[in-house]
């Protein structure tokens, strides 16, 4: 029997330390080792010091070119089964050469989020807009993704709200999406044995990527409207804020007289969260679900978030902590979780059992390798049920093509 192969095309290197699009990408990656699949990790960007090391896994790594028919001869050598486009993007830039070059892999799009609908949210905070449906339908950004969703055999989705979205409002057939939150490991009693308790706990945490946009916004955010009132009724407390690529808005933050602790980068997020008491998360725009928000849980640490942090992440189950939009209630719940123990032990108990309901990596990650086992067979059926997806296809393969071929030509020359 052939062994099946599978091509990442990456947006970027894997930085599972760095943010949760990284670690996601790092699950996958690990379930489909565990079911023998060799593996190609391709992307156009330069690899940077906080890259997770794929060959440790035995992974082969390439750089690849944009706009450059040395991809086409590349893909038709290693002649994947699955290719896995990493967001929107990467589909739009490579997906026809893979439907015209190795057209019997399927394609599989990684959405890692909705683009579009955190987009069109951030756009609306900034214009001091309420958000609205016609908005999300209307934007640029919603009829590119859409399209590459369309395009693809199967897309990914992480969160259950996003699924509501795609077939209720897009009309998306259920067909050609897979919803597949973050892999994770089961929380036992031996893992909640180790756990800091209440009395060695200690500080707030906020853990985030400053390269997305939703972080600094929360940063921002605590600092001039929450922190302080938090910091008076609670005088010795400290905040301490972790995370990737902070820019100079970020570091001038800094303030050790205030307890608002900037500390930069961290290549063992978990350590720092389970010595924490309470995670903080004032997210007011955004999409999929929070690395952050999931991490806590495993970490067995509370927190306060904003329903949008919360969003497509718990169903019917109570939250890990409280979920907050008015930034007033948000710093005194904060303050109840810090000091009131029951509280706290309640909200830990909730995200035992969110993730051991929802996240659970051995029942998830069989269920979606026999749904890609399916769909290899069915693969012919599958497409030509899909005439839209085949009709853009059609279409954005002719436009793409040329202009790729054009861009091509004027690098040559």
């Amino acid at each position: 029997m052939t062994k099946k192969s599978l091509l990442i095309i990456g947006t970027v290197w894997v930085e599972p330390n760095s943010s949760a699009a990284g670690s996601r990408m790092l699950q996958l990656i690990e379930l489909f080792l565990k079911q023998n699949h060799s593996i190609t990790f391709a992307t156009t960007t330069q690899k940077t010091d906080k890259a997770f090391d794929l060959k440790s896994l035995g992974i082969d790594e390439v750089s690849i070119e944009l706009n450059s028919s040395t991809f086409d001869d590349f893909i038709k050598e290693l002649n994947p089964t699955i290719v896995m486009f990493d967001r929107f993007m990467i589909e739009e830039q490579f997906g026809w050469r893979v439907a015209e070059n190795c057209p019997k892999a399927i394609r599989v799009l990684d959405t890692e989020d909705l683009h579009c609908l955190r987009k069109v949210r951030e756009d609306c905070i900034k214009n001091l807009e309420d958000f609205t449906i016609g908005k999300l339908l209307n934007s640029e950004i919603a009829k590119r993704e859409i399209a590459s969703i369309l395009r693809c055999d199967l897309s990914l989705i992480i969160s259950t709200f996003e699924m509501e979205i795609l077939q209720n409002v897009f009309k998306i057939d259920k067909k050609i999406l897979y919803y597949i939150p973050f892999l994770l490991n089961r929380i036992d009693e031996n893992k909640i044995a180790n756990w800091n308790s209440f009395q060695e706990r200690k500080h707030f945490t906020f853990i985030g990527n400053f390269l997305h946009k939703p972080n600094v916004d929360a940063v921002l955010l605590l600092k001039k409207t929450i922190w302080n009132q938090i910091r008076s009724e609670l005088p010795k407390a400290e905040i301490h804020i972790y995370g990737a690529y902070a820019t100079q808005q970020i570091l001038q933050l800094h303030n050790e007289k205030e307890g608002f602790l900037l500390k930069g980068y961290t290549t063992n997020p978990i350590e720092i969260v389970e010595e924490s008491k309470v995670v903080l998360a004032p997210l007011r725009f955004g999409a999929g679900i929070k690395g952050k928000l999931t991490e806590a849980m495993i970490c067995g640490t509370p927190s306060v978030t904003t329903s949008i942090g919360a969003e497509g992440m718990h169903l019917n189950l109570p939250w890990n902590g409280f979920v907050e939009d008015d930034f007033y209630l948000f710093a005194e719940k904060a303050i109840k979780l810090y000091l009131g123990k029951e509280y706290w032990k309640k909200a830990q108990e909730n995200g035992i059992e969110i993730i051991n309901q929802i996240y659970d990596k051995e029942k998830i990650g069989e269920h979606f390798i026999n749904r890609l086992e399916i769909l290899q067979v069915e693969i012919v059926s599958h497409r030509n049920q899909n005439f839209l997806g085949n009709l853009l296809q059609h279409q954005s393969l002719q436009s793409k093509k040329y202009m790729s071929k054009w861009i091509e030509e004027k690098n040559k020359r």
